[in-house]
This record gives structure tokens, C-alpha cells and sequence, in this order.
């Protein structure tokens, strides 16, 4: 990226942070766990799911597996079908009970805290391991880019990139680091109040002006 540009990109970026913190004060992940095993359990659930389904799903999933050995007993088809709303479920429920054998067996039944670490968990790219750290450790290694953000920031100018490893690392270049965990939710929240992907009038969108300068 051209210094110009990144300029220009680091301006827009100040511009989208300010106006994103006026409409959303308050922002946080909106799945529900009560423990960082769980946590990791619905981020990978997440994948190519609506929160809300999520959501509904793990309501029950997690009074049937309550305890981390639940999920390293479990049989896999059974499994499959306890999360088969959420699609996905075949490839989901084997990286899940994969996830949970490693924790138990190699990191003594707790969640990695590291970029590293966590990227060597099956079904662990960046976004989910950013999810997981920003949120079970308060540990800030990139920024998690989801559909919503991956949208949103191509569309408003922030990156020219269609990949998410691609689109993260233009975003760290031009967003402060103190700014990073919270820019995701606050792009989700956007997305889903303000600009959703289904057709819409943009201009009526409060970052239409931004996204115009």
C-alpha cells in the first residue's frame, strides 16, 4: 500500500471508529457461555451461522455436555446431530471433540493463549482464535474479521482485499491497536442494525458519508 493511500485509509478508519463509538457506546460478543471451553465451542459453531441460532443451539448442547471430558467421551454422531442446525455439523463436530482431546491431553484441560497455540487446534484459523483470546484472556493479537467486518470494510474503503488474513492485516496497519477488539463488534452490531448484506438504501446508512469522502 502506497503511503498516500495509507493515509487516506488511516483518516477514514479514525473517522468509522468515532461515528461507530457514538452509535454503539457498549459492545460485546453476543454468544452465551459460561467458560472459556464454551466459548470456543460456539465460536466454531458460529462458522457460516447466525448467532441466534447459535445461541439456541448451545442452550441445550450445553446442559447435555456440561464438563470438558463430556465433549472428549462424546460419540461423534451423536454429537453431529446435537449441532446439525447449525450446518456444517459434520466437519464442525470433528474439529470440536479433535479441540477438546488436545486441550485435555496437551494444554491440561484449559484453552491456549496464544496466536500460536491456538491456530493448532482443528477448525482454529485467525478470526476464531481472535474471538477466543480477546475474550477469554483479554489477549489482542489481531483483529477477528467476520462476515460482517469483512463486508463492511471493503465497503467503506478500508481495504481493497477479499480474504480475511489479507483484509486483518490491512486493518492493523491503519486502526489503532487499543481499538481492535472492540472495532469487530462494533462492525457486527452496525451491520446487522444499520447496514445489513440483503439490498437496502445505503445512503440512509450513518457511515454513507464517510464511505463517500
Amino acid at each position: 500500500m502506497l503511503p498516500k493511500e495509507l493515509e487516506k485509509r488511516k483518516k477514514r478508519a479514525r473517522a468509522i471508529i468515532a461515528a461507530l463509538k457514538k452509535l454503539f457506546p457498549q459492545t460485546k460478543i453476543v454468544l452465551k457461555y459460561s467458560n472459556n471451553w464454551e466459548l470456543l465451542v460456539t465460536v466454531i459453531l458460529s462458522a457460516q451461522c447466525t448467532d441466534k441460532k447459535v445461541n439456541e443451539v448451545t442452550q441445550e448442547l450445553f446442559k447435555k455436555y456440561k464438563t470438558l471430558d463430556d465433549y472428549v467421551r462424546a460419540e461423534v454422531k451423536e454429537f453431529e446431530q446435537d449441532i446439525r442446525s447449525t450446518g456444517f455439523y459434520r466437519n464442525k463436530a470433528k474439529n470440536i471433540l479433535a479441540s477438546a482431546k488436545i486441550i485435555k491431553q496437551t494444554y491440561h484441560g484449559r484453552i491456549p493463549r496464544s496466536m500460536k497455540e491456538a491456530l493448532k487446534l482443528p477448525g482454529v484459523a485467525r478470526k476464531t482464535a481472535n474471538v477466543v483470546l480477546g475474550n477469554a484472556y483479554g489477549v489482542i493479537e489481531g483483529i477477528a474479521v467476520d462476515t460482517h467486518v469483512k463486508r463492511l470494510s471493503k465497503l467503506y474503503g478500508l481495504t481493497n482485499e477479499t480474504n480475511p488474513d489479507k483484509i486483518e492485516k490491512d486493518l492493523m496497519q491503519i486502526i489503532p491497536k487499543k481499538e481492535w477488539f472492540a472495532f469487530t463488534y462494533r462492525m457486527i452490531d452496525y451491520g446487522r442494525k444499520y447496514c445489513p448484506a440483503r439490498p437496502h438504501d445505503h445512503a440512509n446508512c450513518p457511515l454513507s458519508k464517510i464511505r463517500q469522502a
